[in-house]
């Protein structure tokens, strides 16, 4: 039966790399299987599980040593499925030319439309159209078949997800109309007083003779003001595309910054004959970007480090599903912590990321590969990046140009392209232009004699592509060999330089690199379960001895003192403390804001996602979380004080404070003063080594005598109870919006119980579902789409998501022995 069509525009839906398209999530068929059958409109797909998108179906799977994803791919399943939609077109689209455009699916998504195959899109994180026009059949049913292919695995160092798991619009357009992306607002120069730029805009012709039209472009401001405006007259043949440049300024412009996040509206339309033919609309923001090697960098003359954090883009108990209000409430507590920068590791980001740091002010460090021609898993990327890197680099940056927190393009992370490899770094100019498909590079002639170094020419191609599409933001790229005589360095194709780790090469960047600005593009990796505490505190456990070497500890499980990291890093204080201390350190990207699925580095099976994050998989914050607030919110006062407080009698418990703005703090146990302690210059936290006794631990801060905050950690006895907390208590009656309910066992007193594990069982009723559970553990085999989850230390994690119904959503939470808790929630 085909599905009447619901149009929501992408402006109504929240999100949308094309203002003109609306949404077609809805109404979708899936299975995990193979036939090419499948591809066929009259295929009975009537059996077949009905759901709308975005979707990934590895996350719905078990996790299983055996899985060819292995652990660093989290340990999920793969495989081949199938999607189908059957719709009719409204009369609204009659004659119109019509496209479907994916913001991505992993991987090898072939799209289908009634039986004829449009093509293949092998990178999984790149969005792409097509024009199905040709093939439709307006007056009756049509069906759009899409096989996804991510059974050849392992294909990624992280994990990836399997679907369709970003969104899918339709666009109906009048054969002469702006092209998908076909509007860039170049700035040329941006001030407080003025702000100087230029429209370029690309209108094409599908129709069937020229058109002579007229292009009007306005810019409007916050407030709903024109602000400035131009005209154009194109003539436009049949089968061309034509580009106009609209030369604009209007005077004393809000600028976009971290802390207000000013966003402008540039409308486009083309008209004929007194009709519009087409209107697009490009959301954007003016700022002005300074990148000096020795000062730093500076945003609308503001000099400001860039206090960034490395994110994979899979959310929790949601794998690779893209939601808003999942990314929002990441960015949320990430904004709350301090950061102002995100890097999206390692791969084109989902179309919502930057429009909401667009809107919530976060930077944006936008990256495109995670390798090149060498490959770093079996199945990955590499065996596609000759064919496909043009096309994916420059759909990148065309897509994602226009975001005014987008500062910086990185064009690859740690490729294998930065060491020499004789057999292809001998090669004449002939012979490298020839596998290049790039004629130019008689600058890049290698210094041992007239061979040509191919990575180096390869990275001139990529800086080179992605400057000719931007002239306005500067080219890094992420790497893990610091020597000069990296490829990737030597290419002179770097606008910025970027190193993963190599803390103490840092010292050295303005002697090696003179006159280049120099970024942390990827920094610490320190390892951290929370709520485990490894003692004593100031011993240092660098974990794995090498990173080709098998690890293994019976606990599987991190300290959270900050004295845990991988060889290759640093703790978190000891990599803030080089980029505080050193102007032309322009900042750092911390590896990683929040934990991920696969790469449990140090571990193995059983365990299944990262140590890496400063908050958990769940959302819940680490301790570290607040020694960045400490220094990254000046604005705010901070302190945090840790462990817990439930040991043996006698145990000596090393205690710390994470603490800003005071010149001292005091610790007390049960009222007794165990020290002061005053900041050393030296670390960013104070500690105490307390005998334990139970009661109640308090810290005290000061600043000239006057008290500035306390914390208090009480020991907490039995658990008694489940208390529920959600973030939201009223949500969208959208179908997609969602509630994050922390699950806490407490004593009776509602003191946390920090060592409880309790399996919680979950019950869901009315206008909202069971979206997911968590409790932030890297090594809980629990499935995430269930109706139960033990605490981790004290603490899982209820996803509560919207049914599409309006009303009451009765929340139920229950444990053997335990107090039930119940909470109410309202979709509205």
């Amino acid at each position: 039966m085909a599905i009447a069509m619901v149009l929501v525009s992408a402006a109504e839906a929240g999100a949308g790399t094309d203002s003109r398209a609306v949404s077609f999530d809805k109404g979708w068929r899936f299975t995990l299987s193979d036939s090419t059958e499948m591809r066929n409109p009259a295929y009975d797909d009537s059996s077949w599980r009905s759901l709308d998108l975005p979707h990934d179906w590895a996350i719905e799977g078990n996790f299983s040593e055996d899985n060819p994803s292995g652990t660093g791919g989290g340990a999920l399943p793969g495989g081949v499925g199938w999607y189908r939609k059957t719709f009719r077109l409204p009369r609204s689209m009659d004659g119109k030319q019509v496209y479907v455009d994916f913001d991505g699916a992993y991987m090898n998504a072939t799209v289908y439309i009634n039986g004829h195959e449009l093509g293949t899109r092998p990178y999984g994180y790149a969005s792409f159209s097509y024009d199905i026009t040709p093939w439709l059949n307006p007056e009756g049913e049509n069906v759009l078949a899409v096989r996804v292919d991510n059974a050849e695995q392992p294909n990624s160092r992280w994990y990836s997800g399997c679907g369709i798991y970003r969104h899918v619009w339709l666009r109906a357009l009048d054969p002469v109309h702006v092209a998908l992306w076909g509007v860039f607002v170049r700035p040329d120069r941006v001030s407080d007083s003025e702000a100087v730029f230029t429209v370029t805009t690309d209108v094409e012709n599908t129709g069937r003779k020229g058109r002579k039209v007229a292009l009007s472009t306005e810019v409007v401001s916050p407030a709903g003001l024109v602000v400035a405006s131009a005209i154009s007259f194109l003539d436009v043949r049949r089968g061309e595309t034509v580009t106009a440049a609209q030369h604009m300024s209007f005077r004393n412009p809000e600028l976009w910054s971290v802390s207000s996040p000013n966003l402008y509206k540039v409308v486009s339309r083309v008209s004929a004959d007194g009709h519009t033919l087409d209107e697009y609309e490009t959301v954007t923001g003016f700022r002005n970007l300074e990148f000096d090697a020795e000062k730093g960098f500076s945003l609308n003359g503001e000099r400001m480090k860039i206090n960034g954090v490395c994110l994979h883009h899979d959310a929790g108990a949601l794998g690779a599903v893209v939601n808003r209000t999942a990314i929002a409430r990441q960015l949320r507590i990430l904004k709350e912590m301090g950061a102002n920068a995100v890097r999206s590791s390692h791969n084109p980001p989902a179309p919502d990321l930057l429009e909401l740091c667009d809107s919530m002010g976060m930077m944006v460090m936008d990256e495109t590969f995670d390798m090149w021609r060498k490959k770093k898993t079996s199945h990955d990327y590499a065996r596609y990046f000759p064919q496909w890197h043009e096309r994916d680099l420059r759909d990148l940056v065309v897509r994602d140009r226009n975001h005014p927190s987008v500062i910086i393009w990185s064009i690859g992370n740690e490729v294998l392209e930065q060491w020499s490899d004789a057999r292809a770094d001998t090669l004449s100019l002939e012979q490298a232009n020839l596998i290049l498909n790039f004629g130019h590079g008689k600058d890049m002639l290698a210094s041992e004699g007239d061979s040509l170094s191919v990575n180096s020419l390869l990275t001139r191609k990529l800086a080179d592509m992605t400057r000719q599409l931007d002239p306005t933001r500067p080219v890094t790229a992420g790497c893990n060999e610091p020597d000069p005589g990296n490829h990737l360095f030597r290419s002179g194709a770097l606008d910025i330089i970027g190193f993963n780790y190599h803390d103490d090469w840092f010292k050295d960047v303005p002697v090696n690199f003179p006159g280049k600005p120099f970024i942390v593009t990827e920094s610490v990796s320190a390892l951290q379960t929370r709520g485990y505490y490894r003692m004593p505190s100031d011993s240092m456990y660098i974990w794995p001895e090498r990173w080709d070497k098998p690890f293994h500890d019976p606990s599987f499980s991190c300290s959270s003192y900050d004295n845990c990291h991988v060889p290759w890093g640093n703790t978190h204080e000891g990599t803030m403390r080089h980029v505080e201390e050193n102007d032309f350190i322009m900042g750092q990207f911390v590896w990683t804001g929040f934990d991920y699925l696969g790469e449990p580095t140090p571990f193995g099976w059983p365990a299944r996602s990262s140590y890496f994050g400063i908050v958990d998989l769940a959302g819940f914050p680490k301790d570290s979380y607040y020694m960045y607030q400490s220094r990254w919110r000046p604005d705010k006062d901070v302190l945090h004080l840790f462990p817990h407080w439930n040991w043996k009698e006698g145990e000596d418990v090393d205690v710390w404070a994470y603490f800003n703005n005071a010149d001292e703090v005091e610790l007390f146990l049960n009222g007794k003063s165990q020290g002061t302690r005053t900041p050393d210059g030296k670390s960013y936290h104070a500690m105490w080594r307390v005998p334990y006794s139970p009661g109640e631990l308090v810290a005290v801060s000061r600043k000239e005598g006057r008290e500035v905050m306390r914390d208090t950690v009480r020991t907490a006895s039995e658990p008694y109870a489940i208390r529920l907390t959600p973030d939201r208590s009223e949500i969208k009656a959208d179908g997609t919006d969602l509630s994050y309910v922390a699950v806490e066992v407490v004593d009776k007193d509602g003191n946390l119980c920090p060592l409880a594990d309790n399996e919680v069982t979950f019950s869901v009723a009315g206008a909202g579902f069971n979206a997911g559970v968590d409790n932030g553990s890297p090594i809980s085999l629990e499935p995430f789409k269930s109706e139960r989850r033990k605490a981790f230390y004290g603490k899982a994690l209820l996803i509560i998501q919207n049914n599409g119904d309006k009303g009451d959503i009765a929340v139920e939470a229950s444990s053997p022995g335990l107090e039930t808790a119940t909470t109410t929630l309202r979709a509205l």
